[in-house]
């Protein structure tokens, strides 16, 4: 009988217990090739792909174990990657145990593929959920199936049995099915209200307003979801990608309107949203913003270079505030090489700007007045400025 050749994942090898150290830009780098594979080969076979999704799903929780997860990136790419990977495990419509990693327990539900399944499933589970989040000290305990039964009651429409197994839990990654709950029923402000009721140091801030902001913008109340809950529900890793996802949701907003809240919201860093602004074509705007903070002279370097032809104006008065920054002892790292790369795209923008002479002097006149530690930029530029 001939043997039956099991399909080589590549990420398999890849994703080995610990196999990523502290650094997240690898792991990142990882999940995401993973994710394009299992697609591929969904696109051929759904049930093999699904097979893949569970295996990658179950590999990556040990593989990341020590990456350093402080910048939020790591846990941004995974819950991606979950995202993703769940609509193709539940066309294969494959029936399995509870998988290793806690958070597609939240997807539960999705995996059923038909609210009939999730009910079945909803019914192996809410004994011990029951039990589980008991408000008998006595009775209550940990259960891994309590969110994947939660799930699985709201997928098969459940609604009231998913009110009356959380009438008196406090936890809010149990309570937000409750909220969800209410939203289906048709009550909104009463989610909301339940919702903000939640709030504690022991509950998630982030989650509760994204949660809030989904429930107004599927009740068309788009300029109350923007208001109350679009600037902080859409907080991302830096604050370009912040704005574009707020833009992104909100495109009736014009972007320097956005932007203007934006930065409202963290006062002492108008700097950093220099390459939102950028990116947002608001050009004014963003040297306001990058004179008025520390912004990094090397970001404020790139953007002279970027436009030193097409917005050479703009592309001189980035370069000119990269080197006011340089000289005030701002930026990680600096090198010779990052001054000089400062100085001569500014150049270069003013020559092509017509105002050489008048951006030399207004340079010469900049780093003349440095006085900080060992007068970096002085040692570098002094002669090419005469004043050395």
């Amino acid at each position: 009988m001939a043997k039956v050749e099991r399909h080589k994942w590549v990420f398999r090898a890849r994703f080995r217990r610990n196999a990523f150290g502290w650094k997240s830009q690898p792991a990142i780098k990882r999940i995401k090739e993973a994710v394009s594979e299992i697609k591929k080969v969904a696109r051929k076979d759904k049930v093999l792909a699904a097979e893949g999704a569970v295996l990658f799903l179950e590999k990556l929780s040990p593989a990341i174990e020590q990456v350093d997860g402080s910048s939020g990136s790591i846990g941004t790419a995974v819950n991606n990657a979950i995202r993703a990977l769940v609509p193709i495990i539940a066309e294969a419509q494959a029936e399995d145990q509870i998988p290793y990693i806690e958070q597609l327990a939240d997807h539960w539900g999705e995996l059923c593929a038909s609210p009939e399944l999730a009910s079945r499933w909803a019914d192996e589970l809410i004994g011990i959920t029951r039990m589980a989040l008991s408000p008998d000290k006595k009775l209550r305990g940990h259960f891994h199936g309590s969110t994947a039964c939660l799930s699985a009651l709201f997928a098969a429409g459940r609604h009231a049995d998913l009110l009356d197994v959380l009438e008196t839990e406090s936890f809010w990654p149990y309570k937000r099915w409750a909220v969800k709950a209410l939203a289906a029923q048709g009550k909104g402000a009463e989610a909301i209200r339940l919702a903000e009721d939640s709030r504690s140091p022991w509950a998630s801030d982030h989650d509760i307003d994204q949660l809030c902001e989904e429930i107004l913008l599927s009740s068309g109340l788009v300029d109350e979801a923007y208001q109350r809950y679009g600037l902080a529900a859409n907080r991302a890793g830096t604050y370009l990608a912040w704005f574009r996802a707020v833009a992104k949701k909100y495109p009736h907003k014009r972007p320097a309107e956005i932007l203007e809240d934006l930065v409202a919201t963290t006062p002492g860093d108008e700097g950093k949203w220099f390459a939102a602004a950028k990116s947002a074509k608001l050009f004014d705007e963003a040297i306001a913003l990058a004179r008025r903070t520390p912004c990094s002279p090397q970001t404020l370097t790139r953007a002279a270079r970027d436009f030193e032809e097409k917005n050479p104006v703009f592309a001189v008065e980035a370069g000119l505030t990269a080197l006011h920054w340089l000289v005030e002892g701002y930026g990680y790292e600096i090198t010779g090489l990052d001054v000089h790369g400062a100085y001569s795209h500014t150049m270069k923008a003013a020559e092509n700007a017509g105002c050489a002479d008048e951006t030399r002097r207004r340079i010469r006149q900049l780093v003349s007045r440095e006085s900080f530690g060992e007068r970096f930029v002085t040692k570098i530029l002094g002669r090419q400025l005469g004043l050395s």
